[in-house]
């Protein structure tokens, strides 16, 4: 009998084993079961039931359990069993996000998703208070939490080509990019977060500059052209760019979230700052097409100021139109800079006005008809004094150049219409008459001489030589007669001295002709015209 009773033992104790392995059991599990958690999406793309996993660091930490709706219908909830050791991470400001193949402007994310499956990613935060309902993100962060580097903001009027992941460069290197941006309260401008990486966060000092860096940056002047980019990639896509001024360069780095202004461009950007500004009146008294807000006021080259606004004001009474313009003028940059801050305020423009200083209109361009306000000295301008009109000061203005220019032209076209011309020019087309018939006749009167006068002056020529052959032969034989005759006479006989005289007078008579012969030979017209004196030497 006991030894049977021995055997019901037996029996029942694989039983009661089997209890205590499955009590066992059932308590591991309960006590390494880690904590549910619930996650909201906007869609539900990418998230399937108990096989979308969680993922931390490429780590397996949890998975989908359920997909359902929210209570107001608008989003979707997915229900997350995670492992234990995911329990410290659930806090405040840890992020969750859905991994799945995306394509932006920026960048190219979750390729490897297309073999493996979308899953959910998870940047644990660092807050001290926990949580277990999160909303998760629509796109992923682009900054994660434990990435080693300090943010910044930066404001600007417009957004301009920037977007989330644009990169932040620094001397052309890439060093950090944009994770946030959204418009301010009243609208007026763009507030923008940057994050930039350790170690390259030390280069931000309180005075750095950063400018936006998209596109390229054209500039003419008197070197060529130049061409100014960050990248292939700041063209297509944007981006931004900071620099320090080397007087700022050993100053300790900025402190995180510090708030910088976003320049339009670098030339802007460096510029130095503007610690003075002081708004004045302008009024032209013609037109002021291709003047616009914002355009340059310049002085000997250098740009002191831009303009603010600019008005229209017609008198009723008179009809007499005016054009007030308003500008901003940075006096500290007519200034050296050790003259700045010992130079008390307004009293410089006085000064110069009193000097001589005027506005002028002149074109900046001939292409584009841009014009833009000049500030010089017109010495030959009355004497002038800054007005102050309805507590607005007012410099006083010359014409455009080009202005004068047409004026003159003008004056000059209206006396060139005052001019008799038509009488003037019927008189010059009867002097060119006149004067063609007088060569018409002119050309007559030559050629009657080379058909008419030539022939016989030739035949005239011809009987004068064979009169001075027998006149010179003549005179031989009287040589040879007074020859005879001096022999017989006595040689201070008073009819010997006749004949010496006579034959002189003969001899230069001979002389005389036939210089005629040689001259008429030579000049055949002159028998018409007569002889020509030769100008005295």
């Amino acid at each position: 009998m006991p030894h049977r009773r021995w055997s019901l033992q037996l029996v029942w104790l694989i039983p009661i084993v089997a209890a205590l392995i499955g009590g066992w059991l059932a308590a591991k599990a309960v006590l390494d079961r880690g904590p549910t958690i619930s996650i909201s999406f906007s869609t539900a793309e990418g998230l399937e039931p108990q096989k979308t996993r969680v993922k931390y660091r490429s780590v397996d930490i949890g998975r989908v359990t359920a997909v359902t709706f929210s209570e107001d219908r608008k989003r979707v909830v997915a229900t997350v069993e995670l492992s234990k050791q995911a329990a410290p991470f659930l806090v405040a400001d840890t992020r969750f996000w859905v991994v799945r193949p995306r394509v932006s402007g920026t960048q190219i994310s979750g390729l490897g998703t297309l073999l493996s499956g979308a899953y959910i990613g998870m940047d644990a935060g660092v807050a001290s208070e926990s949580r277990r309902e999160f909303v998760g993100l629509d796109v992923p962060p682009i900054v994660t939490v434990d990435l080693p580097g300090r943010h910044f903001q930066l404001h600007a009027d417009d957004l301009g080509s920037l977007d989330i992941g644009s990169p932040v460069y620094f001397r052309r290197v890439e060093v950090g990019s944009v994770v946030a941006f959204e418009l301010d309260p009243d609208g007026a401008g763009v507030l923008l977060r940057v994050f930039v990486n350790a170690p390259y966060d030390r280069f931000v000092k309180a005075d750095t500059r950063f400018w936006q860096a998209s596109g390229f940056d054209l500039a003419l002047d008197a070197n060529g052209i130049k061409l100014n980019t960050e990248s292939i990639a700041s063209v297509l896509l944007g981006g931004v760019a900071f620099q320090t001024p080397a007087e700022s360069a050993q100053a300790p780095p900025a402190k995180e979230n510090l708030r910088f202004a976003l320049y339009p461009d670098r030339g802007i950007a460096m510029r130095l700052p503007d610690t003075a500004e002081e708004t004045y009146s302008m009024v032209f008294d013609e037109s002021v097409r291709g003047l616009s807000v914002g355009a340059p006021v310049d002085f000997r080259g250098v740009v002191v100021g831009e303009v603010a606004a600019i008005e229209v004001d017609v008198d009723a009474a008179s009809g007499e139109v005016r054009v007030p313009v308003e500008v901003r003028l940075y006096p500290d940059r007519l200034r050296g800079k050790a003259k700045r801050a010992a130079a008390p305020p307004g009293v410089l423009i006085d000064k110069l006005v009193a000097r001589g200083l005027r506005a002028q209109l002149r074109s900046g361009s001939l292409l584009t008809g841009k014009l833009f306000v000049a500030l010089d000295y017109f010495p030959d301008e009355p004497k002038a004094v800054l007005q102050r009109l309805a507590g607005r000061a007012e410099i006083p203005t010359v014409i455009s150049s080009l202005k004068g220019l047409q004026a003159m032209l003008l004056r000059l076209a209206r006396k060139l219409e005052q001019l008799p011309l038509d009488a003037t020019l019927a008189d010059a087309r009867k002097s060119l008459h006149t004067l063609e018939s007088t060569l018409a006749a002119a050309e007559r009167a030559v050629k009657r001489v080379d058909s008419d006068l030539t022939p016989q002056a030739g035949r005239t020529l011809a009987d004068l030589s064979r009169t001075l052959s027998g006149v010179e032969k003549t005179l031989a034989g009287a040589q040879h007669s007074l020859a005879g005759i001096d022999g017989v006479l006595a040689e201070d006989a008073p009819i010997q001295r006749d004949l010496r005289e006579t034959l002189r007078e003969i001899a230069r008579a001979g002389e005389a002709l036939r210089s005629l012969a040689d001259y008429l030979e030579r000049n055949p017209g002159a028998i018409l015209r007569g002889r020509i004196e030769a100008p005295a030497p």
